[in-house]
């Protein structure tokens, strides 16, 4: 069809950030959380995510990610699972596998790692088993 464009999907603008990790605050340890996190702070441990988790430019999280939508502008070191979509932003820094239904690598973005793409929602289980 000429002349229409699909649709661009792009981080949730409207959605309620339940929590917010600043810039300057260090976390460490494994952190969970139920709906949306945005982290412009240091994480140093495993994050747990059923929302979406939001990294800025100044975020970094050294340790697993696990969440449905995942926007990485941060640097990351460790694996990440996202059942949803999986957006490395051109600032993003991305060291370590990762596994998702949808992903966008911007140009700029920086990943090292293995990538495994799925179909379903079962995402991560068979990389669990792997890595056991």
């Amino acid at each position: 069809m000429i002349g229409k464009s699909k649709a661009v999907d792009t981080a949730p603008v409207q959605e309620k950030i339940s929590t917010l990790i600043g810039v300057g605050s260090v976390f460490n340890g494994d952190f969970v959380v139920q709906d949306t996190i945005r982290v412009d702070g240091t994480i140093n441990g495993n994050c747990s995510c059923k929302g979406t988790l939001i990294l800025g430019e100044e975020g970094k999280i050294v340790g697993n990610i696990s969440a449905q939508n995942v926007f990485i502008s941060g640097q990351v070191k460790g694996d990440i699972v996202s059942t949803g979509k999986l957006e490395v932003l051109s600032t993003g820094r991305v060291t370590g596998d990762i596994s998702a239904r949808k992903l966008v690598v911007d140009e700029d973005a920086y990943f090292d790692g293995r990538c495994s793409m799925t179909a379903d929602k079962t995402v991560g289980a068979a990389k669990q088993n792997v890595k056991e």
